[in-house]
């Protein structure tokens, strides 16, 4: 059901999100940094009091107005994130237009591609036309995944391989 929510999250219509206040939903995640950068599995907390994997929260920092607070050791917030780490259409159009599809080696997807930082928004990367590759959204899972490792590859490919 978790899996189901971010899928639905994900691919809702940014349009037709509801408006309170003249403001759309926001999610806020709380997750230690330490979590966050993947150094321990624990769960991250949604203000609902929900819990979700580190893996379900890196997905939807990438593609949901979620605005990520890290706590340190004394569970003090010690960063909020941007909220507006999106690439804007004219940069999503770009970066489509030259990956050409999915840049996951053996993927031929072309369309309902997502535009992932390939320096994580998590670790200062920037929303720029250079930083941004097409991804479609299984690749874009398995790129937020600790159980894989990614690495760019020479040809601008994102290769995949199993941590062991």
């Amino acid at each position: 059901m978790g899996r189901a929510l971010c899928t639905l999250i994900e691919r809702y219509p940014v349009t037709q999100l509801p408006k309170l206040g003249g403001l759309t939903a926001t999610l806020v995640v709380t997750i230690t940094e330490d979590s966050l950068m993947g150094r321990v599995e624990q769960a991250g907390l949604l203000d609902t009091g929900d819990r979700i994997s580190p893996g379900q929260a890196r997905r939807l920092l990438c593609e949901a107005g979620v605005i990520p607070v890290v706590l340190g050791g004394d569970s003090m917030p010690i960063d909020v994130g941007r909220e507006r780490r999106f690439h804007p259409t004219y940069q999503r159009i770009a970066i489509t237009v030259r990956d050409q599809g999915c840049r996951a080696e053996g993927c031929d997807r072309k369309l309902g591609l997502h535009t992932h930082h390939e320096t994580r928004w998590a670790d200062g990367g920037t929303t720029t036309v250079d930083q941004g590759i097409s991804l479609c959204p299984w690749h874009h899972s398995r790129i937020h995944d600790t159980a894989y490792e990614t690495q760019m590859q020479p040809t601008g490919k994102v290769a995949f391989h199993r941590r062991t």
